[in-house]
């Protein structure tokens, strides 16, 4: 069995200038993980030429914010935990959510096939999946990006009507954003409601989230962070088909962590939000040493910070893996790492916790910057934190 040490391996401070320590406020404080905090979010910066960083950590209930650099190099605004990040995919949980609320509200089942709300598409091979296919990337194959060539909604409807499966549904997990993407379509459909609408107006306020956006408005927009790429060119998310449901959101450090510890189980008075909530953390598939739950992937506590880094940082989400169904499904656990990527061209994001010890840490940037570096920093904090 390993053990809690093993979330700490394989992570080193060096490089490091004396006397940089970043900010840090939380409602109690946490000031012996200060340093290693400090140390190690330096050290990620500096190595991946990071512009800006907030880390936000829950533990038992206390958190604790972590602020570095600034929004924007023009401006040179320092980041503060209610600065906007662009999610990337951590943007599909909130879409999973969504569905699972409205199965909970009696509007859809996740059993039923998305042309039960999109009747343009039956008699397809689409029509053939079903909502929980879409949301844990069991299809049969998509390809990680919408294609190029598809630029509005009826493009999308002729590209759906002529897609084939390369897979038998189910069978391989193929992550892509045309597959949750299409949940949130179908689960709006169901909801008879916009999907921004259905987010904005429904979802996020029963969350408690007031600066989650899929749209920063103009009230908010001197708050959102300029992205820069991996060449350090100033860039922003592309608006395009699916962005919204697949990976258009935008927060806040302070909404971020909130959210986890939602996830949690903490502070949601809201029954049938607790109830969608737990349904997101219940698993499907398992690929590798990964379950797959819907969007959400989890990995039994203690586990080894290279189970970590194989299922976020290696091929899994760059190609098709085996998957298992699991029968009967896996019922929400405690004892479980639940995590999450996120990345634009000018962004990258983590947020993960463990149910069992109510700890969680949400990491936002605004560069985009290896996988591999995010995980690392998550696993050495939440290892302090959980000797």
């Amino acid at each position: 069995m390993p053990t809690r040490r093993h979330l700490c391996a394989g992570l080193v401070f060096a490089g490091l200038f004396a006397g940089m320590a970043g900010s840090a406020v939380g409602r109690s404080e946490l000031p012996y993980i200060d340093s290693v905090v400090n140390e190690a979010a330096r050290a990620v910066m500096r190595e991946h030429d990071i512009p800006g960083l907030v880390i936000a950590i829950t533990h038992q209930g206390r958190q604790r914010f972590y602020t570095y650099g600034v929004e924007s190099l023009q401006t040179r605004r320092a980041v503060t935990r209610d600065t906007l990040f662009e999610l990337g995919s951590i943007s599909k949980t909130f879409t999973a959510t969504l569905a699972a609320y409205a199965q909970v509200k009696g509007q859809l089942v996740l059993t039923d096939s998305p042309a039960k709300f999109l009747p343009d598409l039956a008699g397809t091979d689409f029509a053939k999946l079903t909502l929980l296919n879409l949301a844990t990337h069991t299809t049969g194959g998509f390809p990680l990006q919408v294609p190029d060539e598809v630029r509005d909604d009826a493009q999308l409807m002729d590209y759906l009507k002529a897609w084939k499966p390369e897979h038998a549904p189910g069978t391989q997990r193929t992550y892509a954003n045309p597959s949750i993407g299409m949940l949130g379509v179908a689960t709006a459909a169901s909801m008879k409601v916009p999907f921004k609408a259905a987010m904005e107006k429904e979802l996020l306020p029963k969350l408690g989230l007031s600066s989650t956006y899929i749209d920063v408005p103009p009230a908010k927009a001197s708050r959102y962070a300029q992205g820069y790429n991996k060449q350090g060119a100033p860039v922003r998310v592309n608006p395009g088909v699916l962005a919204a449901e697949a990976y258009g959101f935008k927060s806040s450090a302070r909404d971020m962590l909130r959210y986890v510890e939602a996830n949690m189980d903490m502070d949601v008075l809201d029954k049938d939000i607790r109830r969608a909530i737990a349904d997101t953390h219940v698993g499907y598939y398992q690929v590798g040493g990964m379950t797959q739950d819907m969007v959400w992937e989890q990995f039994p506590y203690p586990v080894t910070l290279d189970t970590l880094l194989t299922a976020n940082a290696g091929t899994l989400n760059s190609q098709s893996h085996a998957a298992r169904a699991l029968e009967p499904p896996l019922a929400p656990r405690a004892d479980t790492w639940i995590n999450k990527t996120g990345s634009t061209n000018g962004f990258g994001a983590y947020a993960a916790f463990v149910p069992a010890r109510k700890m969680g840490i949400v990491i936002l940037a605004n560069r985009n910057y290896p996988n591999e570096a995010r995980v690392r920093l998550a696993a050495g904090i939440l290892g302090q934190l959980d000797k």
